[in-house]
C-alpha cells in the first residue's frame, strides 16, 4: 500500500547520506578534549555508565536508535557548541527532550551522539502578558499547576509525561482542539540551534518561513531550545467533568454505533479516547473508554447521553479542575501510559470519518489476536475522538501542519515481551491490516497519519501532506542542506526527485 519507487528513493537518498556520516574521530575523545569548554553543569556519559542508561532509556524500545556516547548540555550555548563540534566531525545525532517519539526513523542513526536536553526544563508563566515560556525538555505535567494557578489553560497532549516541545513540532493535538486549537496554534517564537551550530528566533516576524514550517515538521530543521506559547483565560471556572466507563463485548456494537452518530457533529466541548484492551479476568477484549466533557457535570451529562443510555456496567464520573484532568482521566491510567522501556510497535491513521462497521471489525480481530498471541496482551488499539472545530478554523496556509480537517487518529499499539523477529513481523501485519481498514472508511482518499504518531514507513505525502511538501523540502534545503536532522521521519531537501513514481501525477497529489 505504501512502498512505491518514490518511498523507496527516498529511503535510498536518506540511507546514503546516513552511510556517509560515519564519524570521523573518536566521539569520547572528541567530547572529552580540554580545547571544549562545556559549562560547569553539563555533564558526558557513555556505555557502561548508569548515567548513559538513564539519559538514553526510552518510552518505547522498539527499533531504537543506539549511542556511543551522551552529553547533557546545562545551556543553549553548550547545545550549539555540541552541534557545531558533531558536523565539524561527521558525528550523527539526535536530540531528545522526554525521549517518548517511537517512529523507526530514529532507529537509523546507529552508534550516535545523544543530546538529552533533560536539563533545559524550566517554566515560566508571564501573567501580565498571558504567554507560557518553557525548555526544550519541558513536560506537560510540569506545567499544568503554574498555568492553573495564574488563570490560564493551553492545549495538552493526552498524557503528562510527552515533551510540550516534541508535541508542538508535529502540532499538538489534543483533547480540546475543538475549543482552543492545537498547540502550534498557541505558539508565538522559538528559539533554536540551526544546523550550522547558530541560535536564532523564529516567530510570525523573525525568519517567519521557518516559523511556519516548525509548526508541523519541527524536528527537520534545528534543535528547540525554548518556546513561548499564548495563554487564554480558563473557560468558566476550569470545571472539567470525567467520564470512565467499561463497555464489555456484548455491548460493543451498540457502543460504536453510538459513536458513529457523533459524525460531524462532536459538540467541542467533548471529546473521547475509546481503547480496546484486553481483560484477563473474562480472557476476552473489552472497550475502556474515556470521555471529557470541558463544563459542569450537568452539561456534560446531557452532551454524552446517547453514550450513558447504553447503560455500562462500570462508569466512574470526576468533576476536576482542568490541572488535575490529565492525572485523572482512564482511572488514572496516566501513569501507565508513561512506563518506559515497553516494545510499542506503533502504526496509525487519521480519519475524518466514523465507520462503526470498521471499529466492530477491528474489536473482533483484536479478539482473534489476543488468543492467538498471549505475549502480545498488552496490545491496544487507541480510537481518539477529537472535535476539530478550532483547529480547523484556522486557514490551512498558515502552518506546515496539514491535517486539521481530521476527527480523529487511531492508533494501533503493539506491545508484546517475545521480542523476536517472528512476533514484531506479526504484529507489523497486523498493525497495517488494521490500518488499512481504517483507511478505506476514513474519508482520506489515502492513508494520512499525525508525524508524531508515524510508523516510519509511510511516504512523505501521508505524513506531511503532498501540497505542503514543496515548501518544506525548500525550507530543508535552506536550513538543513546537510541533512544533519535526518533521524525524525526526514524531509528530502529535493522534494521534485522523490514525489513522482514515474507513472504521471502522484497518487498522493489530491491530499
Amino acid at each position: 500500500m505504501r512502498t512505491s519507487y518514490a518511498t523507496i528513493l527516498l529511503q535510498l537518498l536518506i540511507a546514503k547520506l546516513v552511510l556517509a556520516r560515519k564519524p570521523d574521530v573518536d566521539i569520547k575523545a572528541l567530547l572529552t578534549d580540554k580545547r571544549h569548554s562545556w559549562s560547569a553543569n553539563t555533564t558526558l556519559a557513555f556505555p557502561g555508565e548508569e548515567r548513559f542508561r538513564i539519559v538514553t532509556s526510552r518510552w518505547s524500545t522498539y527499533k531504537p536508535p543506539t549511542f556511543s556516547a551522551a552529553i547533557s548540555p546545562a545551556t543553549d550555548e553548550d547545545v550549539a557548541q555540541i552541534v557545531s563540534i558533531a558536523t565539524s566531525g561527521n558525528i550523527p545525532f539526535l536530540a531528545t527532550g522526554a525521549r517518548h517519539g517511537y517512529s523507526t526513523s530514529h532507529g537509523e542513526l546507529q552508534n550516535g551522539l545523544a543530546i538529552d536536553l533533560g536539563q533545559l526544563n524550566s517554566v515560566i508563566v508571564d501573567s501580565e502578558a498571558a504567554t507560557l515560556t518553557i525548555g526544550a525538555a519541558t513536560r506537560f505535567s510540569q506545567i499544568l499547576d503554574p498555568v492553573y494557578a495564574a488563570g490560564f489553560e493551553i492545549p495538552t497532549g493526552s498524557c503528562s509525561c510527552t515533551g510540550i516541545v516534541g508535541a508542538t513540532n508535529g502540532a499538538g493535538i489534543g483533547r480540546f482542539n475543538g475549543i482552543d486549537g492545537m498547540l502550534i496554534d498557541f505558539l508565538i517564537s522559538v528559539r533554536l540551534v540551526t544546523a550550522q551550530g547558530t541560535i536564532v528566533e523564529a516567530s510570525g516576524t523573525q525568519h517567519a518561513d521557518l516559523f511556519w514550517g516548525l509548526r508541523g515538521a519541527g524536528a527537520n530543521f534545528g534543535i528547540i531550545l525554548s518556546a513561548t506559547y499564548k495563554l487564554v483565560p480558563l473557560l468558566g471556572n476550569g470545571e472539567v467533568t470525567n467520564f470512565d466507563l467499561v463497555v464489555p463485548a456484548e455491548m460493543v456494537p451498540d457502543y460504536f454505533k453510538t459513536l458513529e452518530s457523533y459524525n460531524a457533529s462532536m459538540p467541542a466541548k467533548l471529546a473521547g479516547v475509546s481503547v480496546i484492551i484486553y481483560n484477563a479476568d473474562t480472557n476476552s477484549p473489552q472497550i475502556l473508554t474515556n470521555w471529557v466533557y470541558y463544563g459542569p457535570e450537568a452539561e456534560a451529562r446531557e452532551a454524552l447521553d446517547s453514550i450513558l443510555a447504553l447503560d455500562p456496567p462500570v462508569i466512574g464520573v470526576n468533576v476536576v479542575p482542568w490541572n488535575k484532568l490529565l492525572a485523572t482521566v482512564g482511572f488514572g491510567i496516566d501513569s501507565m501510559l508513561c512506563a518506559k522501556g515497553i516494545i510499542r510497535n506503533i502504526h496509525s491513521a487519521n480519519v475524518r470519518n466514523f465507520s462503526a462497521s470498521t471499529w466492530i471489525s477491528t474489536f473482533e480481530k483484536m479478539r482473534d489476536f489476543y488468543a492467538t498471541y498471549p505475549a502480545a496482551r498488552l496490545s491496544v488499539i487507541q480510537m481518539e475522538t477529537f472535535p476539530n472545530q478550532a483547529a480547523s478554523a484556522v486557514p490551512d496556509d498558515s502552518t506546515a501542519y496539514p491535517w486539521r480537517d481530521a476527527t480523529g487518529n487511531m492508533i494501533f499499539v503493539f506491545a508484546y515481551t517475545d521480542d523476536t523477529v517472528s512476533m514484531a513481523k506479526i504484529a507489523d501485519d497486523m498493525g497495517r491490516e488494521i490500518q488499512e481498514d481504517f483507511v478505506a472508511t476514513s474519508g482520506y482518499p489515502d492513508l494520512s497519519v499525525y508525524v508524531n504518531y508515524a510508523h516510519g514507513d509511510e511516504s512523505l505525502e501521508q505524513i506531511y501532506g503532498a501540497r505542503k511538501l514543496p515548501r518544506l523540502s525548500a525550507l530543508k534545503k535552506q536550513w538543513d542542506p546537510d541533512n544533519v536532522f535526518a533521524y525524525n521521519n526526514p524531509l528530502p531537501t529535493d522534494y521534485s526527485l522523490v514525489h513522482n513514481d514515474g507513472e504521471g501525477p502522484s497518487r498522493h497529489d489530491e491530499l
